[in-house]
Parts: structure tokens; C-alpha cells; sequence
């Protein structure tokens, strides 16, 4: 894997191209109009996707197929640390389908607690917790 960055003006618009040639605009939040993510949340947004591919994947193997799915993800820093990095973060998975509760569940502890590699990473330095809704209800 490997990423090249590029700075495309005089403050802190960058530009990132993986080897396949896909682009993501970096930027600095503190820009009054950022035209990119900011490194901390291209984190909480590989937590997200990582996750749901995972959670997709398994349900597939089991031949369930989901309507929807969401995620929204949560990112706590502790203020004024430096470096400010998170010590807490939260997804909720929101789910639509017509797949059993106890299959959903088993999927996201799986990809939690097993296979998505952001958030095996990420637990080393920071407290993951999630929630998952099915249809609306809350299941965890």
C-alpha cells in the first residue's frame, strides 16, 4: 500500500493519490472554507467504512442482504491535549433489511472485535464502543 500527497495552493490543501489513482483532498479544519477532510476525520471515516464493508461481507456469506446501511461515528478528543488524539470513539450502525437480529449483531461484534483492521488499530489508543438499530429498534 501507498499513499503520495501533493500540496495544491499556499496554505494546507493537499492532495492524496493511492497507487490505483484514487484521490482524497486533505485540509485543515481551522480553513474558514476547507475544501477537504482533515486527517482526524478521514480516521473516524475509515473506522466507518472498514466496518461496513466487514459487516456487508458477512452478512452476504450468510445470504442476507441488507436495504440500508449507515453509519455515524463519533470522535472525542480531550481538549487542549497535544498531540489531541481520540480517546473515545462511538459508531452507531443503522440498519434496514430483512435479516435476523441475532445475524446483524454477530456481524458487527465481528468486524469490531475481529476483522476490521482501522478499528483493531485504533482500540490501542482509544476506548470503541457502537450501537446498532435494525429496522429502527435498537439492538444493542
Amino acid at each position: 500500500m501507498k499513499i503520495s500527497l501533493k500540496r495544491l495552493n499556499d496554505n494546507y490543501l493537499f492532495e492524496t493519490k493511492n497507487e490505483r489513482g484514487d484521490v482524497v483532498l486533505l485540509d485543515n479544519k481551522s480553513e474558514e472554507e476547507p475544501k477537504g477532510s482533515s486527517p482526524m476525520d478521514l480516521i473516524l471515516r475509515g473506522i466507518a467504512g472498514c466496518s461496513s464493508i466487514d459487516v456487508v461481507m458477512i452478512l452476504k456469506k450468510q445470504q442476507h442482504e441488507l436495504e440500508d446501511l449507515q453509519v455515524e461515528v463519533e470522535g472525542f478528543r480531550e481538549d487542549g491535549a497535544i498531540p489531541n488524539v481520540f480517546k473515545k470513539i462511538h459508531l452507531n450502525f443503522l440498519l434496514k433489511g430483512e435479516v435476523p437480529s441475532a445475524k446483524v449483531e454477530r456481524a458487527v461484534k465481528l468486524s469490531m472485535d475481529k476483522y476490521c483492521s482501522v478499528s483493531k488499530m485504533l482500540e490501542k489508543a482509544a476506548e470503541i464502543s457502537y450501537a446498532i438499530q435494525l429496522n429502527g429498534e435498537k439492538i444493542l
